[in-house]
């Protein structure tokens, strides 16, 4: 068994949410199956830096405080304090807090780690697929077609 307290995590940055946004419990539980982080994001921050998807992760948000509105490629998802959302293996979404409250959720994904996060973008060199894979590159990571394996530099 293994115990946490919130509060006594190391906090990290999250991408697009901003400093000190979130904190990694599976990481201090030592999951092997199921990523687990705690949010507290404050008016205008992301959970992420932009819509993307988990081919091979469902992830669910439990809302605690707050409203975190979800931006899918269906239109948006307001979630309040005590709801829950999930997302399927390819289901693209986006966290955002756009209220002028801090808001405070858990995030779980399994199975852990995932390793096939794609954008929604097509590819310009063969036209087979509508998505481009997170893959790391030289400088960082990169964005890659899973079809053909064309690689472009991620917008900065």
């Amino acid at each position: 068994m293994e115990k946490v307290t919130i509060d006594e995590l190391a906090t990290d940055n999250n991408p697009g949410g901003g400093e000190d946004s979130a904190r990694r419990v599976g990481e201090a539980l030592e999951t092997a199956d199921v990523g687990l982080s705690h949010y507290q994001l404050d008016a205008g921050q992301n959970l992420s830096g932009g819509v993307h998807t988990h081919m091979d992760q469902e992830e669910i948000f439990y809302v605690l405080d707050g409203t975190v509105t979800f931006q899918t490629l269906e239109g948006e998802v307001e979630v309040e304090g005590g709801e829950v959302v999930r997302f399927a293996p390819g289901d693209f979404q986006q966290g955002k807090n756009e209220s002028d409250e801090s808001a405070t959720l858990l995030g779980i994904g399994a199975p852990k780690p995932s390793t096939d996060v794609r954008v929604p973008q097509p590819c310009g060199e063969c036209g087979e697929s509508d998505t481009m894979r997170f893959v790391p590159g030289d400088d960082g990571m990169v964005l890659q077609c899973p079809e053909c394996g064309e690689t472009l530099e991620m917008p900065g």
